[in-house]
């Protein structure tokens, strides 16, 4: 069974561009080619293909989905080294949310001391024109009450 770039795309909902990125960049095997050249694929490169995007909706990063990939190659290997990069990811995520959690506090707490009058008095525009904050540190911190 063999299929088109534009059939492994449906199937995987991945974009045709995308499928020729990871094929450049070696994720993804490139397939064998017909008598036009054009490329044809088969199950194996869909379920490759559905790892991957599956590993990148996760938030995990190419060079990570790289590894998986090849320890998924090892199926008799421990899942030591699997479990020890998805606690590190997890960790990654955790920190995330942590400063995505910062930025929105001071986000809201500046929508909130909006006066609703004109934009040259705005604590919306005031506070993103002040390229001074410090987002890594607590809002409370860099807060210019």
């Amino acid at each position: 069974m063999d299929f088109s770039i534009g059939e492994l795309a449906r199937r995987t909902r991945v974009k045709v561009p995308t499928i020729r990125y990871y094929e450049q960049i070696a994720l993804l095997p490139s397939p064998p080619r017909s008598e036009g050249q054009q490329r044809r694929y088969d199950a194996s490169h869909a379920a490759r293909l559905n790892f991957i995007r599956h590993a990148r909706e996760l938030g995990f990063e190419i060079g990570a989905i790289r590894e998986l990939l090849a320890m998924n190659a090892k199926p008799d290997q421990s899942c030591v080294g699997v479990d020890e990069m998805a606690r590190r990811h997890i960790a990654e995520i955790d920190r995330r949310i942590a400063h995505l959690t910062t930025l929105r506090a001071e986000l809201q707490r500046t929508v909130d001391e909006c006066g609703r009058g004109r934009v040259c008095k705005c604590r919306v525009i005031e506070t993103l024109a002040d390229s001074g904050h410090d987002h890594s540190r607590p809002a409370e911190l860099w807060s210019r009450r």
